[in-house]
């Protein structure tokens, strides 16, 4: 199952992007992990369909009604690690 690794810029710290990022990769059925960054970025990694993470990234783009995203870098994600579910780390 491919897996992207995605960084997240903007007004996202404090309007509730990770745990609406969470819900949302949820209800895709997506697996992996949300955690805010020290300097203000949303990190994430998740794993789905091409069609699942095809739509999460359409939901990044916009996230919560608070946020403000400026850019978001991707990487495929070469982790050989299975997520059971999608998690938020501290």
């Amino acid at each position: 199952m491919p897996c992207k690794h995605y960084w997240v810029e903007g007004r996202v710290q404090g309007v509730f992007y990770r745990a609406s990022t969470h819900e949302q990769a949820v209800q895709l059925g997506i697996t992996g992990w949300v955690k805010n960054l020290m300097d203000g970025r949303v990190e994430l990694v998740a794993c789905g369909t091409e069609e699942q993470l095809a739509k999460l990234e359409t939901w990044l783009y916009r996230g919560p009604p608070l946020a403000e995203v400026e850019d978001i870098e991707i990487q495929e994600e070469n982790s050989k690690q299975n997520y059971n579910n999608f998690e938020i780390r501290y």
